[in-house]
């Protein structure tokens, strides 16, 4: 399996002591040098949380287009995108539009969205679920709407007027070949990830999965996997899908390193209520480099993933993580099979 590894940043930024991202334009534009820098290293991605009515990245694609106009092979993506805040066939023209400009590079992460500051924060942008449905259920037909929009289906009447009086249903423009298959959706279940295989999109696991049966985290997600490609195989797609999971790895080298992650114990799995519903968080990977890639070896569902994204502490700054992430390539990565883009065979 031809390993991936990516970034993922949430995009925070506070004016507190010891922050190196003080304003929402420090997170922009230290979000594309962080691409410039991974893709210097020969990683494979540069990732961004979306978040709203947040001190975090919010609006992706002019951030993803940016990230692409300084870069000329890296993956960008997001991770995710709450499409309950989303116009489908407005985002659909930004969808590709940005892929077009930056070289089809997008892969982008959708999902019913995450718990969040606001409180019905999409019904502030005027999109209220019809009565008797959920957020789940408004999300799940904007994809729907949206992933029809970018393969290029008819959505609208022509106005006969402009037509010469013929009938006629348009579709969505621009249109970017080969989006549809670069759509990843956030799934949190097992039931969740079967239903993304049957849409034909890439599984994003979740950070955190919204069920517990009592097994580690990496043992949970790895049955998550095995039952999203099982449902793949099962819906007879044509092309092969791609799995991501996310990992928070902050190896151990320096007394600065040592100052801002403590000793290097990265505790275990945590379990806790989430939406009244008892969920399980993944651990931290923290410790010398040796100890990480022996401990990232053994990750169940890193193995049986093909994309690993490592999710950064985004306001230390971009050196600081840019160090972070040359370690990780350099020292751990290999351990999961994992080799630069710099370093791979032509073809």
């Amino acid at each position: 399996m031809d390993k991936r590894i990516g970034f993922l940043s949430f995009g925070h930024w506070q004016p507190i002591p010891g922050s190196q991202v003080r304003t929402g334009r420090d997170a922009l534009v230290q979000s594309v040098e962080l691409a410039v820098a991974a893709e210097e290293l020969g990683l494979d991605g540069a990732h961004v949380r979306v978040h709203h009515f947040a001190r975090q990245l919010a609006s992706p694609f002019p951030l993803l287009t940016a990230m692409g106009m300084r870069t000329s092979r890296i993956e960008l993506g997001t991770g995710v995108i709450d499409m309950r805040y989303e116009n489908p066939l407005y985002m659909a023209e930004e969808a590709a539009a940005a892929d077009l400009l930056i070289g089809e590079r997008l892969q982008l992460g959708i999902s019913r969205g995450s718990p969040e500051t606001a409180l019905r924060g999409s019904e502030a942008f005027g999109y209220v679920p019809p009565a008797g449905s959920s957020d789940a259920d408004l999300a799940r037909e904007k994809t729907a709407l949206f992933l029809n929009a970018i393969s290029g289906a008819t959505v609208v009447d022509a106005d006969p007027r402009m037509t010469g009086g013929a009938s006629a249903r348009l579709a969505v423009q621009p249109q970017s070949p080969g989006l549809r298959q670069r759509i990843w959706w956030g799934s949190g279940t097992r039931q969740t990830a079967v239903w993304t295989a049957q849409q034909g999109m890439n599984l994003m696991s979740s950070t955190l999965l919204s069920e517990d049966t009592g097994v580690p985290f990496d043992q949970l997600q790895a049955e998550q996997i095995a039952l999203y490609r099982a449902a793949w195989a099962e819906a007879g797609w044509a092309h092969e899908p791609r799995v991501s999971v996310s990992r928070s790895v902050l190896p151990i080298t320096s007394d600065l390193d040592r100052q801002y992650f403590g000793s290097g114990q990265g505790g275990d799995d945590q379990v806790g209520i989430l939406d009244g519903v008892r969920a399980r968080f993944g651990k931290s990977y923290v410790g010398e480099p040796d100890q990480l890639a022996e401990e990232l070896a053994k990750d169940a569902a890193v193995r049986d993933a093909d994309t690993l994204l490592l999710t950064v502490p985004n306001m230390l700054g971009v050196e600081y993580n840019a160090h972070l992430l040359e370690t990780v390539a350099r020292h751990v990565a290999p351990a999961i099979g994992w080799v630069a883009r710099s370093d791979r065979p032509a073809g």
